[in-house]
């Protein structure tokens, strides 16, 4: 057996465990578990080479990982280099104390469907929030991974970075990993919180809290303190975090979802600012954006022209159809979208106040020659019209070629949308 399959040392921890080698992972993330991601993210906070962990991703994608062995406090593999040499490669974990054993084993205990969530080999992100809210968060953060290689390097190397990705692998298929490396074995961990479980059950219940009548709890509302102050708007929208990866995984198109992630937070930041406004308590909102509207509006916004291509396509729309689109969506949102596409006929008093405010335009001088046909009026051999939006406001468009397009923001009154000089 060679020592990409073994360890050359006998171990005196009774519960170590030993994987077999995994074979390479090409195309396909190391962890698909929410807890398989935190393990990652420690290694990737922590380590201050990041040339060195891409690396060792590279190097455990490609199978240069041997078998794993977990034990209570650290991780041993054998990793090879390209060329073959072979490093003794060791990532050390803070073991729990007693204490916090306690602790976490009470929180799991504590509710019957952390334990059966347990068995069934996931953690609820509950179960980790309470046991980190008691000092025993099995969860390693930034600087828990202590690593150690015969390369000689101090920091984490390719070695350690491909054990640890490695790792995540592991964890995926078994959380009790992460806790055997905080200090206990599944079978010890099982028994302890059966134990704990019966015990509370037969521990005598406390009365129900019946709560405090209305009247008194209203009679209070005097001496609550204030609400908090609102926080204020951040500098920038935030940055989500790139999906560094050296091959689509499954078929997933990273840079449409590193797309879609700055949108939801610009707009996220946009709505804030909006809130934080004052007078926005008095303001009727928008409605919701249609499906549509939001694809036009997420093209606007998109400088890569595959990702524009893709929006097109979902929406029926030619590059032409989107080009215009998205111009009318830069003069107005919504509506100027609306008044691009809806070709919809006014009923009779929309009609009445559209000729009145036709008329009030040019009281005082010649009025241009208009042709209605529904709620669009063309002034003829000039390649201008007006576009009556159903919210009321008045949109000029010109002619190119065969194509009406819009022309600019919309006016109150029909005069200043037509004579409005072209975008």
């Amino acid at each position: 057996m060679s020592t990409r399959d073994t360890h050359p040392y006998a171990s005196p921890y009774p519960h170590e465990k030993t994987f077999p080698a995994l074979p390479p992972a090409p195309g396909r993330g190391f962890a698909r578990t929410w807890w398989g991601h935190a393990w990652l993210r420690a290694l990737e906070d922590s380590a201050l080479d990041g040339e060195q962990v891409r690396q060792g991703r590279r190097n455990a994608r490609a199978g240069s990982v041997g078998a794993v062995t977990v034990r209570p406090g650290g991780l041993t593999a054998v990793v090879r280099d390209r060329d073959g040499t072979a490093h003794r490669t060791d990532v050390l974990v803070q073991e729990f104390t007693g204490t916090q054993w306690d602790r976490l084993l009470g929180v799991a205990a504590g509710e019957s469907g952390y334990i059966a969530a347990l068995l069934d080999r996931e953690v609820p992100p509950e179960l980790a929030e309470d046991a980190a809210a008691a000092g025993a968060d099995p969860l390693p953060g930034i600087g828990d991974l202590d690593p150690r290689c015969d390369c000689g390097e101090w920091d984490h190397c390719p070695h350690t970075a491909a054990l640890c990705y490695q790792v995540a692998r592991l964890l995926d298929q078994d959380p009790f990993v992460l806790l055997l490396l905080r200090g206990r074995g599944e079978r010890e961990l099982l028994r302890e919180l059966e134990e704990r479980s019966s015990a509370e059950a037969r521990a005598p219940q406390p009365a129900a809290d019946e709560g405090v009548a209305a009247a008194e709890a209203f009679a209070a509302r005097a001496v609550l303190p204030p609400l908090p102050a609102l926080p204020g708007l951040p500098q920038a929208p935030g940055q989500p975090p790139t999906l560094d990866t050296e091959a689509e995984a499954d078929g997933l198109d990273v840079d449409a979802v590193e797309f879609l992630a700055q949108a939801a937070a610009s707009e996220a930041y946009r709505l804030l600012a909006e809130a934080l406004a004052p007078g926005h308590a008095d303001r009727v909102p928008p409605p919701p954006l249609t499906t549509a509207e939001d694809a036009v509006r997420l093209t606007a916004q998109a400088n890569d022209i595959r990702l524009r291509a893709r929006l097109s396509a979902a929406t029926g729309r030619d590059r032409a159809e989107t080009e215009r689109a998205v111009l009318a969506w830069g003069f107005g949102g919504a509506p100027a979208l609306a008044a691009l596409e809806d070709d919809w006929t006014p009923d009779r008093s929309t009609l009445i106040r559209a000729r009145a405010a036709l008329a009030a335009a040019w009281a005082d001088e010649e009025a241009p020659v208009l042709r209605r046909i529904r709620a669009r009026w063309t002034e003829a051999d000039t390649g201008r019209q007006l576009r009556l939006g159903r919210e009321g406001s008045w949109w000029p468009y010109r002619r190119e070629g065969d194509r009406w397009v819009p022309a600019g923001p919309s006016a109150p009154d029909p005069a200043s949308a037509l004579t409005a000089d072209p975008a």
